[in-house]
């Protein structure tokens, strides 16, 4: 009997009574919808954070990096906690605070609508594009995994995602997040501590590494691993801390809420940026042909190395919660991508052109439409995957690293640096796009590795080297040019030409006025807390069955902890269900 496809199952069912679960919160009003009326929790809010940053991704293309590598692919993610630091200190209640439903309602405040319309559309596109990506990548993976067909893999996963955000919107996708966080942390430590038991603790992990531990091989010049990570920490701010991604703490139910909820993505982000990885660098040392057990996955058959150490150092069923964790990683990115697109196209597109032909439409009829358009959205996403099977040929780590670098960061370059600078001309955000993605193009064509190896006078660099410096390169030119040139654009800011001058002081007024909850609030926490706590005591019973599988006694124990674990959370959630003192209004 293969448990692990019953582990599977029980998943989705859950998932799809997360959806029926918050339906109803999700259909009074277009801001419901969107962003759950700005009335969640913390740590809900923070969950979803941690997610925003989370995949398939993790757990495939980074996890072969880690067993290739060794130490270094851990510097994306503590670049990742730095990112959550900065907002903790400064971005998340600002966020927050800039008191709109969709992320570009605040670009229109900040930079007018010109801008508004133009960073919508850029970014559904990317947003689509990326979604496709992760939907490919999990699909290629998982039939390769069950020997299944992956057309029918990769439709029936992106049915669930639509059927969450359709079903639910913000309030499921959030809902779904913080639960997936349970299944990503169950599976991580229980895996982590086999790991160390197995390779004879954290020292055995480093010494007995088959390469340098933290230099990983091909890697002659130990200044290119330092560059790396001070780049990675400039652009993951960038990717983290912008107008854009601030959608997750659009959510939160009050300024005090949003920095608790960085604090904890931090948290998270910080921890598992070692428990991660501790499996596939055990795998390194116990399994160094984990590579070739699935030839299917062609260049990316090292993407598979957690999965080999489940199915050999794990208890029976593990591999199932494993599966389970990488489809919660995607389903969690997807989702939101679908619900975010929705609301930006409603609010920045739909909306101002029912405006400009002085014609409305109600609330209600917007929140159906937005269905309409999550649904419509998932089934281009999932097209798009079906699409980019040649995706399979390619290392993932390496290709999200440069889709990032070259196209990403230049889009996100000024909804960072627009919170930090007050007077721009109109035109300084999308003609620094413009120069961003000139910048790529000529550090991907012109300014190679070799040609700036050559004018140092250095040996020719190693691949892994030549891959790592072009990083280096696309990013320094993306800070340094692209960052330097919007903020150049100050010098021809004139104040008596600006039309949206008095907008862009009022945003930034709002921007430092703190947000306080209303007296609704109360009855919004007691369903948070008790409609999740019931979800995560049954997701905790369900784990408590697979001590029923066939398992030795270490086994069985191990699922019996994480079960109890999980149910404690959800008993603590339902017991805390008893409402707080209502706020003086201010939304």
């Amino acid at each position: 009997m293969n448990y692990d496809y019953l582990v599977i199952a029980g998943y989705f069912v859950l998932i799809m009574a997360i959806g029926v679960a918050f339906k109803k919160m999700a259909a009074k009003s277009t801001s419901d919808y969107f962003r759950g009326g700005g009335r969640m929790l913390w740590w809900m809010v923070g969950s979803t954070a941690f997610m925003m940053q989370f995949s398939a991704w993790t757990f495939t293309g980074a996890a072969g990096k880690a067993f290739t590598d060794g130490f270094a692919v851990s510097l994306v993610f503590f670049a990742n906690t730095f990112a959550y630091f900065c907002g903790w200190a400064f971005f998340a209640h600002r966020f927050r605070q800039m008191r709109v439903d969709t992320p570009t309602q605040a670009v229109g405040r900040r930079f007018g609508n010109e801008n508004e319309l133009f960073f919508s559309c850029a970014l559904i596109v990317f947003t689509i594009l990326n979604a496709g990506i992760w939907l490919n990548a999990l699909g290629v993976f998982s039939s390769a995994v069950f020997e299944a067909d992956i057309n029918l893999t990769i439709i029936f996963i992106g049915f669930a995602v639509v059927f969450i955000s359709v079903l639910a919107g913000a309030w499921g996708v959030v809902a779904s997040d913080f639960v997936q966080t349970l299944t990503v942390a169950v599976v991580s430590v229980a895996c982590a501590i086999v790991a160390l038991v197995k390779v004879g603790g954290p020292v055995n992990l480093v010494k007995d590494f088959p390469v340098d531990f933290v230099m990983g091989p091909d890697m002659n010049y130990g200044l290119l691993l330092v560059g790396t990570f001070v780049f990675f920490l400039a652009k993951q701010l960038i990717t983290i801390m912008n107008m854009h991604d601030a959608f997750r703490f659009l959510n939160a139910k009050d300024s005090v809420n949003a920095r608790k909820a960085a604090l904890l993505a931090m948290t998270l982000m910080g921890v598992g940026s070692i428990i991660w990885f501790i499996p596939p660098w055990a795998s390194a040392i116990l399994y160094p042909d984990a590579a070739s057990a699935y030839p299917e996955l062609g260049n990316k058959a090292a993407d598979a190395v957690y999965l080999v150490f489940a199915r050999n150092a794990m208890p029976v069923g593990t591999v199932g919660l494993l599966l389970a964790g990488l489809f919660a990683a995607t389903m969690s990115s997807m989702d939101s991508a679908l619900n975010k697109n929705s609301g930006i196209f409603i609010r920045s597109i739909y909306q101002p052109f029912l405006e400009k032909r002085h014609r409305t439409v109600s609330d209600a009829s917007l929140v159906k439409m937005s269905k309409i358009l999550s649904l419509v959205s998932g089934i281009l996403v999932t097209a798009l995957a079906l699409y980019f099977k040649s995706l399979k040929e390619l290392s993932l780590f390496d290709l999200m690293m440069s889709l990032s670098a070259m196209i990403q960061v230049p889009i996100l370059i000024p909804l960072l640096l627009g919170l930090l600078i007050k007077k721009t001309p109109s035109w300084a955000p999308w003609v620094t796009v413009f120069l961003g993605l000139f910048v790529s193009w000529f550090m991907l064509n012109i300014l190679t590795p070799e040609v700036f190896a050559g004018w140092l006078g250095l040996d020719p660099f190693t691949r892994r080297e030549a891959t790592d410096m072009n990083l280096i390169l696309t990013i320094a030119g993306q800070v340094f040019i692209t960052g330097g040139f919007f903020c150049f654009t100050t010098l021809f800011y004139k104040e008596t030409t600006d039309k949206y001058a008095p907008r862009t002081q009022h945003f930034f007024e709002d921007l430092e006025t703190p947000v306080i909850a209303d007296f609704e609030q109360d009855e919004y926490d007691q369903q948070q807390r008790h409609k999740l706590g019931t979800i995560a005591t049954c997701m905790g019973l369900g784990i408590f069955l697979m001590v029923l599988i066939p398992n030795p006694i270490w086994g069985r124990t191990i699922f019996a902890l994480c079960a109890v674990a999980i149910i404690l959370i959800g008993l603590l959630l339902k017991r805390s269900a008893r409402g707080a003192p209502a706020l003086a209004s201010q939304k």
